[in-house]
């Protein structure tokens, strides 16, 4: 049986979650809208950190969960590694509509 690496959670989500350490360059299989693609990483991805699925515009959702937990800071690639440097998180936020306090 081969070890799954990555886990998508939703068929809405835009990201998908390392289940082992990858490294940049590896070729990753993955369902994405209704497909199966072959995803470059373009970084190393950590064990439960998450890299892109599809192009996200600077600003627009990061989707896990079928939730938006952050908005991309700047253009996220296909392969990109997601995490901090490149999203910036919703969550917690007061100073924004519909953000936790």
């Amino acid at each position: 049986m081969i070890k799954k690496r990555t886990i998508v959670i939703n068929s809405k989500d835009n990201v998908a979650t390392a289940l082992d350490d990858l490294k940049a360059g590896e070729v990753i299989q993955e369902e994405v809208d209704s497909l199966k693609k072959n995803i470059k990483l373009n970084q190393d991805v950590p064990f439960g950190h998450k890299f892109s699925l599809k192009e996200i515009p600077s600003g627009s959702p990061v989707i896990k969960y079928g939730e938006i937990i952050g908005a991309a800071s700047q253009l996220i690639k296909v392969g990109d590694y997601v995490h901090i440097h490149n999203v910036k998180s919703n969550r917690g936020r007061g100073d924004i509509k519909g953000g936790s306090q």
